[in-house]
């Protein structure tokens, strides 16, 4: 089985994935991309590296038994997705207090307020394959345990059920 734990920077990809007690391997792309220098260039105006997605998913061709967090682990093959959702006003404060530049704030809240995310991952996956998880005033541990009823299979697909458009 593969999984892949997706959402706007902030969201809390990185620490409830850290949370789990799960037989899967778990693989935080964006550390594989840095490490292995899976990129194809910089982008400048954002002040980061561009992720080479066909070498990303060269590198983990033929894994199984793998859950894939990242921004961008939903362009990755994959047989559940799940997109971790938060409040634009939360995640501004988020990644203001991880210090990022008011032009990315800026952009990551629009992004979750419009879905961004989440539309791509049901477009390329389908409704049957994608599980939102509202985590803006839920603790660590509680999204883990949602991430692990979707790898149980123990929580069904549920894609929509978020709106931030009050944000807007």
């Amino acid at each position: 089985m593969r999984v892949a734990v997706t959402g706007t920077p902030g969201t809390g990809k990185t620490t409830a994935t850290e949370l789990l007690d799960t037989t899967l391997d778990v693989i935080h792309l964006n550390d594989l991309i840095t490490d292995a220098g899976l990129t194809i260039g910089h982008d400048d105006d954002r002040g980061s590296a561009i992720a080479d997605l066909d070498a990303v998913r060269a590198r983990l061709d033929g894994r199984t038994d793998i859950l894939v967090e990242s921004h961008l682990a939903h362009r990755i093959p994959a047989d559940r997705v799940v997109v971790l959702r938060c409040h634009p006003e939360e995640l501004e404060q988020r990644l203001a207090d991880r210090g990022e530049s008011e032009a990315s704030i800026t952009e990551n809240a629009e992004s979750e307020a419009l879905d961004v995310i989440l539309s791509e991952a049901v477009d390329r996956h389908g409704l049957d394959s994608v599980y939102e998880i509202e985590t803006t005033e839920r603790a660590p541990e509680g999204v883990a345990a949602e991430i692990k009823s979707v790898i149980a299979g123990t929580r069904e697909p549920a894609a929509g059920t978020v709106s931030y458009t009050d944000y807007l």
